[in-house]
């Protein structure tokens, strides 16, 4: 009863607070102004940059470019991975009228921004802090997360194989996230860590990693180094470590990541995926589109952005407001349908939970042609593929 009175509690609060906004709704800005702050030159700018911002017109696009006769405008700018300047140019965005900032790039750069008042769309970003203690008010964590990507894959490896593992992960929030999370989970089904290596962001060379993995008597080699994964796998390709014996994990892992290596060293994996472009009608007509403007699939990040945005101007126009207090609570209290989830909704703790995917990487005989590199194996619904709200550190949860 305690639960069912906390959450009805923050139910009324909610509408509270937005019937409040909505009374006094205006857009008060000149323009709708949505800054897209990613890598766009970096290791992470294939599965995010320029992609991400071409998403985010996409979704303009539905809005005919225009609410309550107010234009809204995409900017874009490009952090380079570094925390101050995401910062830096976070905070002369919202002083020059920007309303809200999408994507935010690398889980450093996100926690940077997070917390400043104004509406902060994540979807590059997978650092569980954004939606544990570093929570924020305006701030939601839509595609993935470190929690969900590291559990449902080891989950999805253990019920095969018991063998021990060896971690290389990216030395960064990210990484570490995955990694704790991905232990934990070990542990919990009867399993072990034989080792771990922490590598720089942007590290050129992994023979001295592997050959660690290879010496430490793991079987498992969990490869954790989102935006160099092409470069660590197709160096674990080269020193045959498959034909060995050791089995090859990407934790964190894209299509975008696929293309880059090739089926043949891919071939049989297991991954976690929040979108793929055979997931539902409404997922290919977006992708065939996305496909037909940047020659490539979107990746599960710039599908995030593509509805992250749709669903804040869908709020934008609802309330008739651009106040983040207005607009976040009613894009909390509506639920969210687009071609990246038919089922998604924001929690308390400011996490968009929704449908996750284990998928399995193709043969290069069964694909059937560029970029048809996946089979659905199961989908993992929201309340199984999310941390539960009983465990989060938020300070929004049960208020």
């Amino acid at each position: 009863m305690a639960t069912i009175r906390t959450t009805s509690t923050a139910i009324l609060l909610s509408a509270l607070a937005l019937a409040g906004a909505t009374a006094r709704a205006e857009i008060k800005g000149d323009a709708i102004r949505i800054g897209v702050l990613t890598d766009m030159n970096g290791v992470f700018a294939t599965a995010m940059g320029p992609g991400s911002v071409e998403a985010a017109r996409m979704a303009v696009e539905e809005f005919g470019g225009k609410i309550n006769g107010k234009p809204i405008e995409i900017l874009q700018a490009d952090h380079q991975n570094k925390p101050d300047l995401a910062a830096s140019l976070a905070r002369k965005w919202f002083s020059d009228g920007v309303q809200a900032i999408a994507d935010g790039g690398s889980s450093g750069a996100a926690l940077a921004v997070r917390g400043n008042g104004k509406i902060f769309l994540v979807s590059g970003a997978g650092a569980n802090q954004l939606t544990d203690e570093a929570c924020a008010p305006t701030s939601v964590q839509w595609t993935q997360d470190a929690y969900s990507t590291a559990t449902a894959v080891v989950s999805g490896i253990m019920q095969t194989s018991k063998e021990p593992w060896f971690f290389i992960t990216g030395d960064y929030a990210f990484g570490h996230s995955i990694e704790a999370t991905a232990r934990e989970r070990i542990a919990a089904l009867g399993g072990r860590v034989a080792g771990s290596v922490k590598a720089q962001l942007g590290t050129p060379d992994y023979s001295s990693f592997l050959l660690q993995a290879q010496s430490s008597g793991a079987k498992i080699l969990a490869i954790n180094v989102a935006g160099d994964n092409a470069t660590a796998i197709k160096q674990a390709e080269e020193f045959g470590l498959a034909s060995q014996g050791m089995k090859i994990v990407p934790m964190s892992f894209q299509n975008v990541d696929i293309e880059a290596v090739g089926l043949k060293a891919t071939r049989g994996d297991l991954i976690v995926t929040s979108f793929f472009e055979d997931v539902s009608p409404a997922a290919r007509k977006f992708s065939d589109a996305f496909y037909a403007r940047r020659k490539a699939m979107p990746s599960q990040i710039q599908a995030g952005v593509y509805s992250a945005v749709r669903h804040y101007l869908q709020a934008v126009k609802d309330t008739g407001s651009d106040d983040s207090a207005a607009v976040m609570a009613k894009m909390k209290a509506t639920p969210v349908s687009d071609a990246y989830t038919p089922n998604g909704r924001i929690r308390e703790d400011q996490r968009m939970v929704h449908d996750l995917y284990l998928v399995q990487v193709k043969t290069p005989e069964e694909s059937r042609g560029p970029w048809d590199f996946v089979k659905l194996v199961a989908t993992i619904p929201p309340d199984q593929a999310f941390r539960p709200l009983d465990r989060s550190k938020c300070g929004l949860v049960g208020k």
